[in-house]
């Protein structure tokens, strides 16, 4: 068994010495309800999601949106739900409460109530990626942190406070937005191949 995590902490400066990396698979964007459908489909059939939202950036007091956005990552694809265009559909819904279908993620708790703010459902099946990590003895809780520790790599932070709402992604916006949950996907199974999980 090697020595599991590499280090606990890593520092600003550190990271940001990393190469930087981002999904580069396949990404399916549901703008339609018929798109969701037949990604729904598929994600039903899953055992294990990377999962994390968008929503536009806040800059005003007492302003805030919906999520724009919902990822979840396969092993071979990450797919990108335009909620405000596609919807909450009732198979999307049937996704976060099923028991069985992990959906891993971090910093999840305000994504999770949010979801349910849009559309009442009983979550289940989720992971906080920060519990096992602070399990194993890591300090950085956050996505770029636990990466940079466990992968060796950097995330960009770039698109984090772009318009979410826009009705056409960029596609650099796609590829942030998939890395986040491509992320989550990854760090679960490195935490389950190291038994922390």
């Amino acid at each position: 068994m090697t020595n599991f995590p590499p280090k606990t902490q890593i520092s600003k400066p550190e990271i940001n010495e990393l190469p930087m990396r981002q999904y580069e698979g396949e990404i399916v964007l549901c703008q339609t309800r018929e798109q969701a459908d037949v990604a729904t489909a598929v994600l039903l059939k899953e055992s294990l999601l990377g999962f994390d939202t968008e929503t536009r950036p806040a800059f005003r007091k007492g302003e805030s949106y919906d999520p724009s956005l919902l990822q979840l990552a396969t092993e071979d694809k990450v797919y990108l739900f335009q909620i405000q265009q596609c919807g909450l559909t009732p198979d999307l819904v049937k996704i976060l409460a099923h028991p069985r279908i992990i959906k891993a993620g971090v910093a999840i708790d305000r994504d999770i109530s949010e979801l349910q703010a849009m559309s009442s459902f009983m979550e289940d099946g989720f992971v906080e990626l920060a519990d096992p990590a602070k399990t194993a003895g890591i300090k950085n809780l956050g996505l770029r942190g636990m990466t940079a520790i466990l992968f060796d790599f950097r995330i960009s932070k770039k698109e984090q406070v772009s318009n979410w709402a826009r009705p056409e992604l960029t596609q650099s916006q796609q590829r942030y937005a998939a890395t986040d949950a491509w992320l989550g996907r990854m760090i679960f199974q490195k935490f389950h191949e190291h038994k922390v999980i």
